[in-house]
């Protein structure tokens, strides 16, 4: 008797039964994203309760495969909701320090140079005698012309102005709060006298001493921009790079470069690994006998171990790391090693330790670009394997080349959708770029790089880091060389959160299966980054301080900025609308095709059929220690217009119309407005009550009252 047929998608999952598993990282991630896309935190109950599917899935694995796999998904799913709120439980609470100038005493943990002056990571800290130290770091940046460098370890005294960590600068815009939190961040601020130290030869973090050692080495030896990317390449610290050169850097898609990941200890453990062999090589009775394969994999596993802990073990490195463990292993077992399933292995491991990086643009561009890369080798491996007979000189130069620029491509359309969601820009030339500068660095930079880190503790790295020097001088030239060639950078309207997820589900799709099926990846992937097209921009923002306003029309974005309005705000903004300037609202006139209407004391946003949606007043501006009388709604224009936006307090009710002013942005942020749906959206409402979200603040005097009092 014959069996029933299948279904389709019963057949389908069967072939593709060996690649079931490398979905588990993606179901953990998308666990991870669940528990960030609340708007309330979660009791702990709820992580024992996402954890429910994990024995039922094991249990159904056993016996119906599919079921299991399914079952398998949801509690990856909860594993990765569980471990999200029980990292967000333990790390220590966030810090409020207070807005005067403090005498702040700490341990120094790390030391970042930066183009004028260097930069103090404190852990420990404490600003008053009965205050236990912190458990959050502070970052200080010393003066200028203060010139003592404390080391790890040392414990110091500085007179400083602290500030907690930024709200986003407009509501979905990058939480600096959230990053913060998780990073066990408190805060920054920058030192208004010179740094004293009390004690030396503390406990410093693994190896930041010698961190910061390479880096003063380096700068000696390399003063400017080739010896701040120097240091960066071989210690991991980037804030010593000049701006003009890390903006040539990221507009020629060479910015990947100074992030320290897969390349670089691919680099570094290739690097050990031919060295070894070739040591061990050279000693005939050892190689013999025990072969120089495993143990030059094992030295390498080591270097690239050291290596990852030197710069500053970021996530790239973790990924890479995590991928390079396992392919010793593969190695040392006799099995293939460049596989997806590396790959899950470290998104994994890294998602484990670290979920909340899963919203971060270093993880997203980093593993998409791994995987494009390994989907893209399983594809052209068989082709290569053709026609094993003997090649001409000139096809190895030819596919040397031709990888180069495949792999260049491959990347970049991985890592599209989130630079572009995370920076609104795209680099068109970074083909071309990398076709360049990746040669260069692997050839001459990273060879000289680890040289002189070896030569180092003999005195000797002068002449290494010189030749080092010449490849990074080369980088740059073809850095800024591509960065000014038309169009190199283009600013688009990044997609919402929403359809960046559904584009990198859609390449997963594309690159995880095997079967004909995986093309249906391409529409997800496509539809994802036309996501903006049904989720529009807002047409005005409001900055958190009350201090700058947008306004959106016409394809164009026109600000009114107040005394100590924030530059990287309006850049933010810039990058959240696509567009790639501002213009001043005029003090008198008409902009936009007349859809903005300005007068001294008011401006007037109007849709297209001319109906005004919008008022944005423009109350004088007090000068230094002058107090404005009281400023009152405009009755006459209450009523009139759905919204009016004021960078003062306004007194007295406003009828008919929604009013957002100093006291609406002092309690829920900046805020963002849509006028054809009516819809304004506070940074507050946005984020909701998060352990990282400061609660609404209350007026001097209502903090001491019981809460019935205040309501």
């Amino acid at each position: 008797m014959l069996a029933p047929p299948q279904p389709w998608v019963v057949r389908v999952l069967e072939a593709e039964r060996r690649r079931l598993a490398l979905w588990l990282p993606v179901a953990l991630g998308c666990g991870i994203l669940v528990y960030f896309a609340l708007w309330n935190e979660p009791h702990p109950a709820w992580a024992l309760a996402a954890l429910l599917p994990l024995p039922v899935a094991v249990w159904l694995a056993r016996r119906w495969l599919l079921a299991g796999w399914a079952m398998g998904l949801a509690a990856a799913a909860g594993l990765g909701f569980a471990l999200a709120l029980l990292h967000a439980a333990l790390v220590p609470p966030v810090l409020d320090p207070p807005r005067t100038a403090l005498i702040v005493t700490g341990t120094v943990a790390e030391t970042d140079l930066l183009p004028e002056g260097a930069r103090l990571t404190l852990a420990g800290v404490r600003w008053a005698e009965d205050m236990p130290p912190a458990r959050r770091t502070i970052r200080v940046r010393l003066r200028a012309d203060d010139l003592a460098r404390p080391q790890p370890g040392d414990m110091v005294r500085i007179r400083a102005l602290l500030r907690p960590p930024p709200p986003p600068t407009h509501p979905g815009g990058w939480d600096f709060q959230r990053a913060a939190y998780f990073a066990e961040q408190g805060g920054s601020g920058f030192a208004l006298g010179p740094v004293e130290v009390l004690a030396r030869g503390g406990r410093a973090p693994p190896l930041s001493g010698w961190r910061a050692l390479i880096e003063a080495r380096v700068a000696a030896a390399l003063p400017g921009a080739p010896g701040a990317i120097a240091a960066a390449l071989l210690t991991g610290g980037q804030s010593a790079v000049p701006q003009a050169d890390l903006a040539a850097m990221r507009d020629s898609g060479l910015v990947h470069l100074l992030s320290v990941s897969g390349l670089h200890i691919g680099l570094v453990m290739g690097m050990a690994f031919f060295v070894v062999r070739g040591g061990l090589a050279l000693w005939p009775g050892f190689a013999l006998r025990f072969g120089t394969r495993a143990p030059a994999a094992l030295a390498a596993l080591a270097a690239g171990g050291f290596y990852m802990v030197l710069t500053g073990s970021q996530v790239p490195m973790q990924r890479s790391f995590a991928m390079a463990a396992l392919v010793t292993v593969a190695l040392l077992a006799g099995r293939r090693a460049f596989s997806p399933r590396v790959l899950a292995f470290a998104a994994a491991v890294v998602l484990a330790l670290h979920p909340a990086v899963v919203l971060g643009p270093s993880f997203q561009m980093s593993f998409l670009a791994v995987m494009a890369l390994v989907a893209g080798w399983e594809v052209a491996r068989p082709r290569l394997r053709r026609d094993p007979g003997p090649r001409p000189w000139w096809w190895w130069l030819v596919a040397a080349v031709a990888g180069t620029a495949l792999t260049s491509v491959l990347a970049g359309l991985a890592t599209t959708p989130p630079g572009l969601h995370h920076f609104g820009r795209v680099q068109l030339y970074g083909v071309a770029a990398n076709a360049l500068a990746v040669p260069l660095t692997s050839v001459l930079v990273m060879p000289a790089g680890m040289l002189a880190l070896l030569l180092m503790p003999l005195g000797l790295e002068q002449w290494p880091l010189a030749i080092m020097g010449w490849g990074v001088q080369g980088i740059l030239a073809v850095a800024h060389a591509v960065a000014s060639w038309p169009g190199a950078a283009l600013s688009l309207a990044p997609p919402p959160a929403w359809g960046l997820l559904v584009t990198v589900l859609g390449l997963c799709w594309l690159c995880l299966w095997r079967t004909g099926w995986r093309l249906w990846g391409l529409p997800a992937a496509i539809g994802g980054m036309l996501a903006g097209a049904v989720s529009p921009p807002p047409d005005a923002l409001v900055a958190g301080d009350g201090r700058l306003f947008a306004l959106r029309a016409g394809g164009e974005v026109f600000v009114e900025r107040r005394p100590g309005a924030s530059r990287f705000v309006q850049d933010s903004w810039l990058r959240a609308w696509g567009a790639s300037g501002a213009t001043n609202l005029p003090v008198q006139g008409e902009a936009a095709g007349g859809r903005i209407t300005c007068a001294p004391d008011a401006c007037t946003l109007r849709d297209e059929a001319g109906t005004p949606r919008l008022v944005l007043l423009r109350p004088p501006i007090p000068r230094r220690n002058e107090r404005l009388p009281p400023q009152y709604a405009p009755r006459d224009i209450c009523g009139t217009v759905p919204l009016i936006l004021s960078p003062e307090p306004l007194r007295g009710r406003c009828p008919g119309t929604l009013v957002v002013d100093r006291f609406s942005l002092w309690r829920n942020g900046a805020h963002a407005a849509w006028t054809a749906e009516g819809l304004v959206l506070s940074d507050r409402a946005w984020r909701g009550d998060r352990p990282w979200v400061p609660p609404e603040p209350r007026p001097r005097g209502e903090e001491a009252l019981p809460p019935a009092l205040t309501e």
